[in-house]
């Protein structure tokens, strides 16, 4: 059975080669995505600064997604927390292992536990599939920026707790 946890800095080099194998497509597509092209150093730098989640099973490593928060270094850009870095074993042989994942994630970690409204995330507007992928999960387009990467970013948010969209952190 899967179990799902923070990483810590022992898992940075499990946490790079899953990324490495997962983003190679990516790659090839020419995306320009951060993590695609990680060292251990970013991996470690990504741990230390967002809350970097995992799925274990047997002590391996068979998926990971990140979470920026509004207060951190690196803020997604509605002030809800941002989704990145979302990585699924290509080898691990689990249909819906990355469904499983960002579920957790949405609806244990920034629902439940971080008790936020919404989540939001980015992706690339050259992607051939993920746009409609996060539609499909009920992520709404919010709006797009050129970041200098060689595309541009498509930024999406999903509404995880209704009656608290527009109350803001202190509403009442």
């Amino acid at each position: 059975m899967a179990n799902f946890r923070l990483a810590t800095l022992e898992d940075a080099p499990a946490l790079l080669d899953l990324t490495l194998r997962a983003y190679e497509p990516i790659r090839k597509m020419g995306i320009n995505f951060a993590a695609a092209t990680a060292d251990l150093a970013l991996v470690e730098k990504n741990i230390r600064e967002n809350m970097c989640l995992l799925m274990e099973e047997d002590g391996k490593v068979l998926s990971t997604i990140s979470i920026r928060m509004p207060w951190g270094p690196s803020p997604g850009p509605f002030g809800v927390p941002h989704l990145w870095w979302f990585a699924s074993d290509p080898d691990a042989g689990r249909k819906g292992l990355g469904r499983e994942m960002i579920t957790w994630c949405e609806e244990t970690m920034v629902r439940d536990t971080l008790k936020s409204p919404a989540v939001s995330l980015g992706t690339a507007d050259r992607h051939p599939w993920l746009i409609e992928m996060y539609k499909r999960r009920n992520y709404v387009i919010e709006g797009s920026k050129d970041l200098g990467r060689g595309h541009i970013t498509i930024y999406m948010k999903k509404i995880l707790i209704p009656d608290m969209v527009g109350q803001g952190a202190g509403g009442h």
